[in-house]
């Protein structure tokens, strides 16, 4: 079992920066789970955003934010991060962060099926 509270998300003018974070906290070692963002439009499906290996070597971006947005972890704070450039209207959405334990490539936990454990999300609002 582990919790994931995300904070950072907020309301931008096109073009600005965000960082959203996510602590975890588990009776495990961060270091156990692969990470993942995700995001949910008003009616639409959520979307895979980007994802993170459990050492933090390997990551994948969706298509949709490469060369924006960057993720990143630091396991000795149990944190998972997502650095958020040059944001654009169609950014707007709820952001979650999810977890895993299974999973063995990264390609696998591009879908949100992969992950057993979801934070509560953290709204960006991104302006024009």
């Amino acid at each position: 079992q582990v919790q994931l509270v995300e904070s950072g998300g907020g309301s931008v003018q096109a073009g600005a920066s965000l960082r959203l974070s996510c602590a975890a906290s588990s009776g495990r070692t961060f270091g156990n789970y692969a990470m993942g963002w995700f995001r949910q439009a008003p009616a639409k499906e959520r979307e895979f955003v980007a994802a993170i290996s459990r050492s933090g070597s390997v990551t994948r971006n969706s298509d949709s934010v490469k060369g924006r947005f960057t993720i990143s972890r630091d396991n000795a704070k149990n944190t998972v991060y997502l650095q958020m450039m040059s944001l654009k209207p169609e950014d707007t959405a709820v952001y979650y962060c999810a977890a895993d334990l299974r999973s063995s490539t990264i390609a696998v936990l591009t879908m949100p099926t992969s992950y057993a454990y979801w934070g509560q999300g953290t709204q960006v609002t991104v302006s024009s």
